[in-house]
Order: structure tokens, then sequence, then C-alpha cells
């Protein structure tokens, strides 16, 4: 695999490059072409010639390889394009050069990317951050870190007493619901003792029998 970079530049410097690059490069006098970057590695300068402009080495928000054909049709993959960000990944890097008098970026991280429909690329594909909390964050990692040395949470005991007193003003609530719910309904009105009245005329019925069949028997002698 061969090592490549992506170098963009000023439409000025570009002529200059394509001379160099040309069959009369030999008769040019902007031979000299070096690229020299700081201790960061993020800030540099560009030479050509006996000029030198600032550089700046961007993150790019894609992957890009680079491919080789001879024939226009098939296609040979050559290089990726970046640095090697860990064992599975690999972080697609851009240089950039300036004119002396423009601005250096503000971020290390280049918002577009390399073709029209990449512009805006960052913002549009690329969640935002969350916000968290440091003091949140530290502590997970001591949690971690006790986890991979056998230990265990800092933060468990915390989570269980939390876990209790939510249950406890879980039942107090229900306790509190049903004694509401079992409060004493008020009785209903007694009904007329109508059995007992009916049991009375009939023991009233009962009680003149008699007396009518002495009468009778009265009548019956005379």
């Amino acid at each position: 695999m061969e090592e490549q970079f992506i170098l963009r530049v000023p439409p000025s410097v570009s002529e200059r490059i394509d001379r160099l690059l040309s069959d009369e490069a030999s008769t040019s006098d902007d031979i000299p072409l070096d690229l020299c970057f700081s201790e960061d590695g993020r800030s540099g300068t560009f030479v050509i010639g006996n000029e030198e402009f600032p550089a700046s080495l961007l993150d790019l928000p894609a992957v890009v390889e680079s491919f080789k054909t001879y024939d226009d049709s098939a296609l040979v993959k050559t290089a990726d394009i970046g640095q090697p960000y860990n064992e599975c990944f690999r972080l697609a890097q851009m240089i950039m050069v300036r004119d002396p008098g423009d601005p250096a970026p503000n971020s290390v991280e280049y918002r577009h990317g390399l073709t029209p429909p990449m512009k805006e690329a960052r913002k549009r594909r690329f969640r935002r951050e969350p916000d968290l909390n440091p003091e949140l964050v530290q502590r997970v990692e001591r949690d971690l870190l006790n986890i991979l040395s056998g230990g265990t949470m800092g933060n468990a005991n915390e989570q269980q007493e939390e876990t209790v007193a939510n249950e406890n003003t879980s039942d107090n609530n229900a306790n509190k619901k049903v004694s509401s719910s079992s409060s004493p309904a008020e009785k209903p009105e007694a009904a007329p003792e109508t059995g007992t009245n009916t049991n009375n005329n009939n023991n009233n019925a009962t009680e003149a029998d008699p007396e009518r069949s002495e009468s009778e028997d009265s009548d019956d002698s005379m």
C-alpha cells in the first residue's frame, strides 16, 4: 500500500505545483518543494521555491480511499488516506495550505468533505455531543476501574438505599389508597318491620277466633 495524503492549496500555488509536475520542471525555478510540521503535528509550513505558506492538518468527516485504474473500468485500491486512529479505524485527514494573510482554522475538525454533496457533513450527519456532568463521568470511570480490578462499585450502596427508599414510598402510598378506599359506608335506613306487624295481626286474629267460637256456642245452646 502507498502512503498518500491530500494537499489543498490556493489557486496560485496549484499552478506552480502543476508546473513542477509537468515535463518543464527541469527548467522551472520553483523546484524546491518541502512540507514540515511543528511539534503539535497540526500546524506547519509549506515551502515552494522561496515562498512559505502556513499549513494545517485537519480531520475530515468521512473515510477517504484512493484508487487507480488503467482502463477506466477496473479500479484498484492503492491507499487509505489519513492516519491510523486505532486498531480498526483510520482517520481521514487533509493538509490545507492557505495564503499568509488568511486566518487559521478554529478547529482541527473540518466541517466539509471533499465533494459538494459532503458540504456541512459534520453538522448534518453527526449527532451533537451529549452534555454530561464531569463529576458523573469521573465517578463512572472510577467504578469501571474498580470493577476491572476486582472491586465493587462505590455507589452501589447509595443506589440500593435509593431503591429501598423508593419502594417504601410506593408501599406507603399504596397503604394510604387502601385505607381511604376501606372507609365505613353509611348504614341504610331501617326498613319497616313488616314481618312483626304481620305476626301481630295473625296473633290477634288467632285470639279473636276463640272468643267468636264461645259466642257461637252460647247461641247454639239457646
